[in-house]
């Protein structure tokens, strides 16, 4: 049965249910308006980081037989170039299928052969790699041994440091004022033994280094020696044991009219600097020891240095140099095994701006 149906529905099917004429009718309300807010303010445009410092990494005294602790701490830091500062191998032989087994074997090292992808590696020797300790133009091997430090160094075999009696070289890095000239000194292929007027470079190597400075376009020169020249008074090897030697490329450096001489050397299994006035106007030349990769001293050699700025380190460290164009800045440093700087120094370059 059909219920039936309600009285509003009854109504509203018969139409009796409109208002009355007179009754005013409530109109629908209008939509709120969303509140207005201002606009966020544009961001700041985030600063134009200059280009980053150039970055020149470099070591020395490398002893394969002992823990390769660094190589990942170097590679990390990305720099654009890579030097050996000599003791690259502890050879010690005039057997060349040695020595060449020992370079193989550093190059097969797997944080070396990481860092070798990263960037270029250039380098000279010391006494250990050429061949014999403290040897100089007396060692019998010195032409084979360049050949396979040059195979080391992956030179190219075309290239004229292959004709050349021994393995100095120079670099450029950079352009106009963002620019450094990297110049290689070999102390050990023309070296005499030591004594007040003995040479170190042999004239060649000595002409070609006056062009070099002389004839300098670098807003800063890297002079590459492995053995220390600034330093004078421990008992070791060093171009103070070559005092006419030592003189002469002072008095080079100081008149050669190059801009920001900087020296770095090896050797000494502790790193250091030092520093000594040169020219006329006694500019102050720095050199920046960094010594060992691998085969620090066993005990702190406590060595007294009047030349040294700020304390010496004696674990294992390598050497780093940052070249701050856009600050006006060369920071030197030396790192220690825990990647941190142990060394700290900055001298003062001419700032350059992005539009140069």
């Amino acid at each position: 049965m059909r219920a039936p149906l309600s009285p509003l529905l009854l109504c509203l099917a018969l139409g009796a249910c409109q208002p009355p004429a007179h009754a005013p009718t409530t109109p629908s309300p209008e939509p709120a308006s969303p509140p207005v807010t201002a606009a966020p303010p544009e961001p700041e445009p985030a600063p134009v980081a200059g280009p980053r410092p150039m970055r020149i990494a470099f070591g020395s005294c490398n002893d394969l037989d002992r823990p390769q602790k660094l190589w990942g701490h170097i590679a990390a830091l990305e720099p654009d170039l890579w030097i050996w500062l000599g003791d690259n191998i502890y050879a010690d032989t005039t057997d060349m299928a040695k020595m060449q087994l020992l370079y193989d074997r550093t190059k097969a090292e797997p944080g070396y052969a990481r860092l070798r992808k990263l960037t270029r590696v250039v380098g000279t020797w010391d006494d250990h790699d050429y061949g014999h300790n403290d040897a100089g133009k007396e060692y019998p091997k010195r032409k084979e041994a360049q050949r396979l430090l040059l195979d080391f160094l992956d030179e190219p075999q075309g290239s004229p440091r292959r004709a050349q009696k021994g393995v100095y070289a120079s670099y450029d890095i950079g352009t106009g004022p963002r620019s450094l000239r990297v110049i290689v000194l070999d102390t050990r292929y023309h070296r005499d033994p030591p004594g007040p007027n003995a040479d170190v470079l042999g004239e060649a190597q000595w002409a070609w280094l006056q062009d070099q400075l002389a004839g300098s376009p670098a807003a800063v020169n890297l002079v590459v020696s492995s053995i220390q020249l600034v330093a004078t008074t421990h008992p070791h090897e060093k171009w103070a044991n070559f005092p006419a030697a030592r003189q002469r490329m002072l008095a080079l450096i100081g008149a050669s009219g190059a801009r920001n001489v900087v020296v770095i050397s090896g050797d000494r299994h502790y790193a250091e600097l030092s520093r000594a006035p040169v020219g006329s106007d006694d500019t102050m030349l720095y050199d920046l020891t960094s010594s060992s990769l691998s085969r620090p001293w066993d005990e702190d050699p406590k060595e007294a240095n009047p030349d040294r700025v700020g304390d010496y380190y004696w674990h294992v460290n390598f050497g780093l140099l940052e070249l701050d164009w856009a600050a006006g800045e060369l920071r030197m440093q030396v790192h220690g095994e825990d990647g941190q700087p142990k060394i700290q120094h900055s001298i003062p370059l001419e700032p350059v701006s992005d539009g140069f």
